[in-house]
């Protein structure tokens, strides 16, 4: 049914791989939220089968995780030999090294997801591979969560760290999840999907740990120290209250998804 998903690129691929996690890779897989069983359920639901599904770019594996609860079998593969390794193992989970190749049979697939990442790839070979493996009626469905909310203090302190602070760290293609990928030109005929938030329920240190996952958290330290981040960690600190007491974050999801034409 499959091929070596670690086998080597395919050789169309047009964009260079940009490895912005690597290096943080066991912060990432320690503090980027879970996405809802609804959006698994919701896929499950519009993709034709459940047998197989390829998840691309899947880091440390947060959506392999969710997929192989509804799908039979899931491929997951990610560019980055770091990342791949903090995935958790699953009997039903395949992982592979790379970056558009998936190691799938032609037409195996009922569902390609790309959860967090389609800003990081070429669309264009993306889609080739996603065509080849795709059966007919087959989904690709591309997700990504938008800015968190806490409360009115601690999005206020949030948001200027985000777009002051980190500015001009973050790489360009971050800002096409800020339009839900809507400029990003997908040859899909496209699903409504329904109204989905992540949310979850995190101390301060959960939270501070999901903002130094942030890619441009680690260029900023990079070139200008831990001075930055530390201060920004003491405002958010008292605008979140005692360090210890939970609070929900909530992350609304945008989601493209359709068929392939």
């Amino acid at each position: 049914m499959t091929r070596d998903p670690a086998s080597p690129e395919t050789p169309r691929a047009t964009r260079a791989f940009a490895d912005h996690f690597s290096a943080h890779a066991a912060t990432y897989a320690s503090f980027r939220p879970r996405y809802p069983a609804a959006l698994f359920h919701w896929l499950a639901v519009v993709s034709p089968g459940t047998a197989l599904a390829w998840d691309v770019a899947t880091g440390s594996g947060q959506v392999a995780t969710g997929l192989v609860t509804r799908f039979a079998r899931v491929v997951a593969t990610d560019a980055s030999a770091e990342q791949v390794a903090r995935a958790p193992r699953h009997a039903r989970i395949a992982y592979g090294v790379a970056q558009y190749e998936s190691g799938i049979a032609d037409g195996a697939a009922q569902l390609v997801t790309v959860g967090q990442a389609l800003h990081w790839l070429d669309a264009d070979a993306l889609c080739r591979e996603a065509r080849r493996v795709l059966r007919p009626g087959g989904v690709l469905a591309a997700f990504a969560y938008q800015h968190s909310r806490v409360s009115a203090a601690v999005d206020l302190v949030m948001r200027h760290h985000h777009d002051v602070t980190l500015g001009h760290y973050w790489p360009a293609e971050h800002h096409l999840i800020e339009d839900g990928y809507r400029t990003i030109a997908l040859p899909i005929d496209e699903l409504v999907p329904p109204p989905l938030d992540i949310h979850e329920d995190w101390t301060l240190a959960q939270y501070t740990g999901f903002t130094r996952s942030w890619s441009a958290t680690q260029r900023l330290i990079a070139a200008r120290g831990e001075a930055p981040v530390l201060a920004f960690e003491r405002e958010l600190a008292a605008a979140w209250g005692a360090g210890g007491v939970r609070r929900t974050v909530t992350w609304p999801l945008a989601i493209r998804a359709g068929e392939l034409r």
